[in-house]
């Protein structure tokens, strides 16, 4: 799931033949205004190149508004919010990206818009604290990836065709897959706590969710164990039919949840 590199391709051919007939009907001042942008922007793309984001935004900022209605302004407020996605300003890239799919939603590069806003969303880097202590991905909250897996959907659904639309599909495989461990981490959590209502919902909600991902195995066996010291027998034995049947060679029927060490112990 590598990311494309998006930002140089999103409008170019568009923008060429814009560029070409800019003088059609425009007064000098537009056409004055038109170059100045034109440049400007060239200049920015000099800054992404070399790696002068802070640079390249302050400049793309002044080329939206100098060409502000054409497929140039579109450019600049992609690249403004990729740009800002790329140094960990998601808030700031959040916001540009919305505010392009708002004032454009027939842009030609409305299929990049949504797989760039599924980028920003989708953080798969834990940080160091997380990785110092074993955490997983699934263990986060999952907020953001419901919300990455929504705008790579409407790109697939949208755009089928899309040079984005294969990597967004592999991408929304990914999340459901975290969705559903998130969901057994909670229940997880509950069910060593004593908590045997919620963990059997959230295992539950596991199961109806997501009943093809690899999780459900451990999702079943937390909702048979819940329902066993729930004293409701038949719903554990149908919990561990559904189990046996799915995972006959399960290893959490013989080794249980033992021996697993919680995220946040260092030792």
């Amino acid at each position: 799931m590598t990311a494309l590199p998006i930002w140089r391709a999103a409008l170019p051919a568009l923008l060429v033949a814009t560029l070409q007939l800019a003088g059609c009907g425009s007064t000098p001042t537009e056409l004055a205004a038109g170059d100045n942008a034109q440049r400007l922007y060239e200049d920015a793309r000099e800054d992404m190149d070399s790696g002068s984001y802070d640079a390249a935004i302050r400049k793309l900022e002044r080329v939206e508004g100098l060409a502000a209605g054409s497929l140039l302004a579109q450019q600049a407020l992609l690249d403004m919010a990729y740009l800002n996605w790329r140094r960990g300003e998601r808030a700031q890239a959040l916001s540009t990206i919305e505010r392009f799919i708002k004032l454009n939603p027939s842009s030609p590069a409305l299929d990049y818009a949504l797989y760039l806003r599924g980028l920003i969303n989708f953080n798969d880097n834990l940080g160091l604290l997380g990785s110092l202590g074993g955490q997983q991905l699934s263990e986060r909250d999952q907020a953001a990836s419901r919300d990455a897996y929504q705008a790579f959907k409407q790109l697939a659904d949208q755009f089928p065709e899309s040079r984005y639309t294969p990597d967004a599909l592999q991408r929304m495989a990914y999340i459901l897959g975290s969705l559903s461990e998130y969901e057994v981490h909670v229940a997880r959590y509950y069910f060593r706590r004593g908590a045997y209502v919620a963990a059997a919902n959230r295992a539950q909600h596991a199961v109806t969710e997501f009943p093809q991902a690899p999780s459900a195995e451990e999702a079943l066996y937390i909702l048979m164990q819940s329902y066993d010291k729930l004293a409701l027998k038949t719903l554990r034995d149908d919990a561990e039919r559904v189990l046996r049947q799915n995972f006959p060679d399960s290893e959490f029927l013989t080794r249980g949840l033992a021996g697993e060490k919680p995220w946040w112990q260092l030792w």
